[in-house]
């Protein structure tokens, strides 16, 4: 039996990616899990991973192709060994699905229709209702430019809806991308033109919609890490024998989803409608990693569940594929709350920017010495100061919950007894 392989959902506000290898030819055998293609997204570059056995039959892809969720990326035809033939389904147009039919001419919305919503085209590898499929062709829309979030990446009348509502608020001028002036800055001097990778550039337009979109509000506050210090190198020495490096990101992960569970609506996101809040019971902590191509935020899952030693074994496995380009689609989604460290690098305070549809993100900035004034002994004594701020969506959380976010979350990292 021959079976598609399809690109995955490739992760939350992750459209398109750019192939940037084939490991594979027609005729080579694979196994599952073995890489077969390596992309560039806007977020990561990562290995999409084989999920049966077989010999390729078909590469439908190429190097330096742009490549959307869904889209056929290889045929293979299984191996009986594996056992897959008992499993597959047929393929085909999924049940109760209606196949696209080319209109025969275009309506009266697509030619008048002010908002240049696209062409309408077939779209009939594209999953949606026929009610969806026939208002999509009344207001001349393009299936193909809307992100499905039904099983599947089935478009739902969800997604057609908020694709049209921003298509209105780009019209109107709610949305706003600025066009930069044409300068020739050779005239002044010698210059050096290097193109920003894809991770960067397309992170950069992520990061300016969401400032556009969403009321950022910054929070700025310091905790006194002193005896947390002590504490973790001395868990650093310990750890060290197990090839373990234990710095203060994990300690931070705990002491947020501690935060987190007392107040939920910072682990929450807005529904489609921006009427409803979505409270989530699961803590999936985004984590900011620098990498030579860009900034990427790898996710690591079920931090609750997690100790600090296996949070510090999870950061070192996640941190190092991240560089190295190793990361999976599903390592890239689903986080609830995301954490900015510039720790090692330096500054005092940064105002990080929420990465959609998380509603508050943190961002903490390097530790250092500080002359404290101590009342009970009167006396003025060396304390180690971390300082932090929490960037979140006004839309969801008001003033008086970023700073009791804030003042909590430095309780309790100057409380060690909560890590033991």
């Amino acid at each position: 039996m021959i079976k598609d392989i399809i690109l995955p959902d490739l992760g939350e506000g992750i459209d398109a990616a750019e192939v940037s290898e084939v490991t594979v030819s027609v005729g080579d055998f694979i196994n599952l899990d073995d890489t077969i293609l390596v992309l560039e997204s806007e977020k990561a570059s990562m290995e999409i991973p084989a999920d049966v056995t077989g010999t390729v039959q078909e590469v439908a892809v190429q190097l330096g192709d742009e490549i959307t969720t869904g889209q056929l990326l290889f045929k293979i035809e299984l191996s009986l060994a594996t056992g897959e033939m008992e499993k597959m389904a047929p393929v085909g147009v999924e049940p109760g699905l209606e196949p696209e039919k080319r209109p025969s001419r275009k309506s009266i919305n697509e030619l008048s229709s002010p908002l240049h919503l696209g062409e309408t085209t077939s779209t009939g590898d594209i999953f949606a209702s026929p009610g969806v499929r026939r208002l999509s062709r009344e207001l001349g829309v393009n299936l193909r430019a809307i992100k499905g979030t039904g099983p599947k990446s089935r478009i739902t009348k969800n997604d057609l809806h908020d694709y049209i509502k921003i298509r209105l608020a780009i019209a109107a001028g709610g949305i706003v991308n600025h066009r930069r002036p044409d300068v020739d800055y050779s005239q002044w001097g010698a210059v050096e033109v290097q193109k920003l990778t894809k991770v960067k550039r397309i992170t950069g337009q992520r990061l300016q919609q969401a400032w556009q979109t969403i009321p950022h509000v910054t929070q700025f506050d310091t905790a006194d890490i002193t005896d947390l210090d002590v504490y973790r190198k001395a868990m650093k020495k310990n750890a060290a024998e197990e090839n373990i490096k234990v710095t203060f990101l994990p300690f931070l992960m705990k002491a947020v989803v501690r935060v987190l569970e007392e107040m939920p609506q910072f682990n929450s996101s807005l529904d489609h409608s921006g009427e409803n809040l979505v409270l989530k019971h699961y803590y999936h902590l985004g984590v900011a990693v620098d990498t030579p191509q860009g900034l990427t935020v790898p996710v690591v899952q079920d931090v609750n569940q997690k100790s600090v030693l296996e949070l510090s074994e999870a950061l070192m496995d996640v941190s190092t594929r991240a560089r190295n380009k190793k990361l999976k689609p599903d390592e890239l989604k689903g986080g609830t709350f995301t954490i900015s460290s510039l720790g090692g690098i330096g500054g005092t305070h940064f105002t990080p920017i929420v990465n959609p549809p998380e509603v508050a993100i943190l961002g903490v900035s390097r530790s250092h010495w500080q002359a404290v004034y101590d009342s009970v002994a009167d006396q003025i004594t060396p304390r180690y100061i971390l300082p932090f701020s929490l960037s979140y969506d006004h839309q969801v959380i008001d003033g008086a919950a970023g700073a009791a976010f804030t003042s909590r979350f430095a309780a309790i990292l100057e409380d060690v007894e909560q890590f033991k």
